[in-house]
């Protein structure tokens, strides 16, 4: 049995192919420009040798149908996938399934309504998601599509923590709360952190923090989501690379009123041209680490700036849970930036927690490391993230279920 994980954007399918006996990745790829004369095909597959094939193409891609009908062909040429009656499930990342999703759905009518309902929560991504689930049902109705949500797993969070002190009818006729995004990765790395503590997830309180170019911290009390750092959208929270973050919202009404921008512009303003974009012009933290050590003063203060928010959010998540076990970084800047992890986690040795610089710095090849002191009681931990393999164990659980 395999499990096929799409990610269905607007114009790009990403997709990898599970082994559900042993949940190996046996092919992955990436389908983009889709609707343009010069789309893009790429594929990676282990061939019988276990050896790693790969696969270029540009060629015209006129919508996503054709270019699922490329995967399969491309799953079936390789070997991957001899016939799509292997299939057990075919699992789909969706960004926002709003308030009544708390767990993966399998597809039917309904559930697609109710993923099309909040597409104004998430107008950049719900979208794209529904076109690859639909055609994905339409060519192969005999495999359940399964929804796997980025919002799921903070619906455990109580009202304290996702109602805004707004008016009630933003709540009740407008669904305006707390979401919060990329649970299918605090998730993950919540269980691995698990295992690596010794005891059931459900004994666990940790805060993960999801650092890439989106980025969110989760905190996590016995094992379920008591709060986390996004909110209705993915602009609330942390610094990140271009979107801003924690700001007062008189910030808006300021740039409405006096910067002659309109909803569209205040939008490009705080999603695509703020964060570590906005401070110091660049966005790729391996970049700002240069030059900040080459002494640029503006990438400095993007450093300084994002360590600080994080150490904000780990101050807070602390006292929320009371006790910590252990702190999670993960996400492609979490997992790699050794000098934000050291900022963030410095001079917090009165909440337990401390790291030991040669540790921190160690790069092992397969990610998963201690890297807190000896005298640390909150454990630090650096975890490689992979939400395609949780989308695919979920899928398969609600299918076998």
């Amino acid at each position: 049995m395999k499990v096929l994980v799409l990610n269905s954007g607007s114009s790009s399918l990403k997709y990898q192919l599970f082994d559900c006996g042993d949940w190996r990745a046996l092919a992955s790829g990436l389908i983009a420009r889709i609707g343009e004369p010069n789309g893009e095909l790429r594929q990676t597959w282990l061939n019988a040798n276990g050896a790693t094939q790969t696969r270029q193409d540009t060629l015209p891609i006129s919508s996503h149908e054709v270019g699922i009908d490329h995967i399969i062909s491309g799953l079936r040429a390789s070997g991957a996938l001899a016939d799509v009656a292997e299939l057990v499930a075919i699992g789909h990342r969706v960004v926002h399934g709003g308030p009544n999703f708390s767990q993966p759905m399998i597809v039917d009518d309904a559930v697609a309504a109710e993923i099309t309902s909040v597409i104004p929560l998430a107008p950049l991504h719900n979208p794209g998601h529904l076109a690859g689930i639909a055609v994905a049902r339409q060519l192969f109705p005999s495999v359940p599509s399964v929804a796997v949500f980025d919002t799921a797993f903070h619906q455990t969070m109580p009202p304290t923590a996702y109602r805004y002190a707004l008016p009630e009818f933003l709540y009740t006729e407008h669904r305006i709360r707390r979401y919060g995004f990329h649970g299918t990765s605090h998730h993950y790395v919540a269980k691995r952190a698990a295992i690596m503590l010794g005891k059931p997830l459900a004994q666990c309180n940790l805060i993960t923090l999801h650092l890439g170019n989106g980025a969110s911290a989760c905190a996590i009390r016995h094992g379920r989501c008591v709060d986390t750092s996004m909110g209705l959208t993915p602009l609330e929270g942390l610094v990140m690379g271009t979107r801003c973050g924690d700001i007062d919202p008189a910030v808006a009404i300021y740039a409405l009123k006096n910067l002659g921008l309109d909803a569209e512009g205040i939008d490009q303003l705080l999603n695509r041209q703020s964060g570590l974009l906005g401070i110091c012009g660049v966005n790729d933290m391996r970049e700002i680490d240069r030059l900040a050590a080459a002494g640029d003063e503006r990438a400095e203060l993007a450093l300084g700036m994002t360590a600080h928010r994080l150490k904000k959010y780990l101050g807070a998540y602390s006292a929320e849970l009371g006790t910590v076990d252990a702190i999670v970084f993960t996400g492609g800047i979490g997992e790699n930036a050794v000098g934000i992890r050291q900022r963030a986690c410095a001079d917090l040795e009165r909440l337990g927690i401390a790291i030991d610089t040669a540790l921190n710095a160690a790069r092992e090849s397969n990610g998963e490391r201690r890297i807190h002191s000896a005298t640390s009681t909150v454990q630090v931990l650096v975890i490689p993230t992979n939400e395609e393999l949780e989308i695919a164990q979920q899928a398969f659980a609600t299918v076998t279920a």
